[in-house]
């Protein structure tokens, strides 16, 4: 089983793509760029107005005895978290780096099966 799914990966185009082109790993070894640094800042910004800000609304809700603070104000604060992730992974290129990263490990896993 396993040499018939070895001979089937080795006639795959990206399979043979991949192992003739290697995954280049030094832009991780690279100083962190003010962009990349800001990126991250704002991921990390993200997770921390996100569930704290919708259980301080929920206390809050609960306290005054008006559900609509959770009710409203919960999805909107946890959207703009979101929003504020979106844009920080954007500015700190996490695709290109989660792409490369896959392409390496897809690299490791080959070279290991083939």
């Amino acid at each position: 089983m396993r040499k018939k799914i070895t001979r089937y990966l080795a006639g795959k185009k990206f399979v043979q793509k991949i192992m003739e082109s290697p995954a280049d790993l030094s832009e991780f070894k690279e100083h962190p760029t003010p962009r990349l640094i800001a990126g991250l800042a704002l991921m990390v910004l993200s997770f921390i107005m996100g569930w704290p800000a919708v259980a301080a609304l929920s206390v809050l809700a609960v306290w005054f005895k008006e559900p609509l603070i959770a009710v409203i104000g919960c999805p909107t604060t946890y959207a703009l978290s979101y929003v504020v992730f979106i844009i920080g992974a954007w500015m700190a290129r996490a695709p290109h780096y989660l792409g490369t990263l896959a392409r390496y490990t897809l690299q490791s896993f080959l070279k290991k099966i083939l």
